[in-house]
């Protein structure tokens, strides 16, 4: 059992967290940076560690401040919440190997599906659905137009490590492929630090929901529903609302099953969002998956304050 839980995170989630374990009997720690030294989380907690100067990078994504903290405080575990290092796989091995208790995925997982070919490719092996397309990396334009013009255009040109729209760009012809490929690939090294690229269909008219999913560390996990957000600005979601309004109970029950496949496939524990791309016919298609607490995570899970 968790004794002292260390948060490493600020703001909303970061007081969500601290208001849970409060509700468990676990005493928190906060983090927190210079502009951050009167912030809520900070008073609520039951102990405060100032971390560093206000940029994240100084501070909140420092990996070996925030193992430190926990040493000086003698907390036991640690909450990344979202955002920052929850995703990151080094933080995880690192608090790992300082006998201190990641509340999250297993690294493995986190590295899996963090990288959008490999996590592709198991989605197929576990019997996901998963959009037709060419799953390895491509080494050039000329490429790119061949794979482009096998798949069928329209095609999605996409950075394996992207996300948040970055590295994205449709296609609906060689010339538009050639000049997608080479823009996706800069977009995807500059903001990512890794220039793979992949190439699939393009789905006409789509729907993006996801499936919120919950798993214990003795291979239980189930789904606890879908959040539809089709309504998005540049790739970034715009609304959410739960339950979707296009789904019946056939597709929500296969899509929340396939979801459930793909986590014991990873041996995936701890809160996680799979998303799918439907289309107007309802087939749906695995996108990606979020190995941590999702910002949006209330609407599928509300909460009943009064």
């Amino acid at each position: 059992m968790i004794q002292k839980l260390l948060i490493a995170n600020r703001g909303e989630i970061a007081c969500r967290i601290i208001k849970t374990a409060r509700k468990l009997g676990i005493k928190t720690v906060a983090i927190y940076a210079d502009a951050d030294r009167e912030a809520l989380h900070v008073q609520m907690a039951d102990e405060a560690v100032h971390i560093g100067p206000s940029p994240a990078a100084q501070s909140y994504l420092q990996i070996e401040k925030i193992i430190a903290a926990c040493q000086e405080t003698g907390a036991d575990a640690v909450h990344p919440g979202y955002g920052f290092l929850s995703e990151n796989s080094k933080f995880a091995e690192a608090l790992a190997a300082a006998n201190i208790t990641f509340v999250g995925p297993p690294v493995k997982a986190i590295e899996a599906m963090g990288d959008k070919i490999t996590s592709k490719k198991l989605a197929a092996e576990a019997g996901v659905s998963t959009v037709p397309g060419h799953m390895g990396l491509i080494d050039d334009a000329d490429a790119a137009v061949r794979i482009a013009s096998e798949i069928g255009y329209p095609v999605m040109i996409k950075a394996s490590a992207g996300g948040g729209g970055k590295g994205m760009r449709v296609a609906y012809n060689d010339e538009e492929a050639r000049e997608g490929f080479a823009r996706s690939k800069s977009e995807a090294a500059s903001s990512f630090g890794d220039d793979r690229i992949f190439i699939e269909k393009f789905v006409t008219e789509p729907r993006h929901i996801e499936i919120q999913v919950i798993g214990d560390t003795h291979g239980n996990i189930i789904y606890l529903g879908e959040r539809e957000c089709s309504i998005q600005r540049r790739n970034q979601k715009v609304i959410e609302e739960a339950p979707s309004p296009f789904l019946d109970a056939r597709t929500r029950r296969a899509m929340g099953e396939q979801a459930v496949a793909l986590c014991k496939a990873v041996g995936y524990f701890s809160a996680g969002t799979v998303e799918f791309i439907v289309d107007a016919k309802a087939n749906f298609y695995f996108l990606e998956m979020n190995t941590r607490l999702q910002v949006e995570h209330p609407v599928t899970e509300p909460d009943h304050r009064s």
